[in-house]
């Protein structure tokens, strides 16, 4: 295992995003079809933040995920995706190492970073993704 490894090598590569003028449901259908947590916003082409299940529950206080009844539809009429989303992120370029993207996620509190390669987005990784590099798992 070489820390000095790339992002790209543990990144995945697959990357659900939406516009950020995108609808709420349209999002948490997204959370519960792919059993992801982020998901990155788009302004046609352009990343222009993130959102993630914890955004969603601030509105909604975990409703949604816990299959409770009674969830405040109206907030989730009332709001867009770039109301609730984090517009001020930090990404991970493709060549970043490991190591870098692991210090970046201790120090900056951040759980999950988009990944760019020449400026566009190359894919997404997660606190997840380091610790199952560094125990060896794929």
């Amino acid at each position: 295992m070489k820390t000095q490894d790339p992002i790209k090598t543990i990144m995945t590569a697959q990357v659900y995003t939406v516009q950020e003028d995108g609808d709420l449901h349209e999002v948490i259908h997204m959370f519960k079809k792919h059993k992801i947590r982020h998901v990155p916003v788009l302004k046609g082409k352009q990343l222009v933040g993130m959102i993630s299940r914890t955004d969603i529950n601030r509105l909604s206080f975990g409703a949604l995920f816990e299959n409770q009844q009674g969830t405040d539809e109206t907030v989730l009429e009332m709001l867009s995706i770039n109301e609730v989303m984090t517009s001020k992120i930090k990404v991970a370029q493709a060549t970043q190492s490991i190591h870098e993207v692991a210090h970046i996620f201790t120090t900056e509190k951040f759980h999950t970073l988009p990944v760019v390669e020449d400026g566009n987005l190359v894919g997404i990784v997660s606190t997840t993704d380091v610790i199952l590099y560094f125990l060896g798992k794929p």
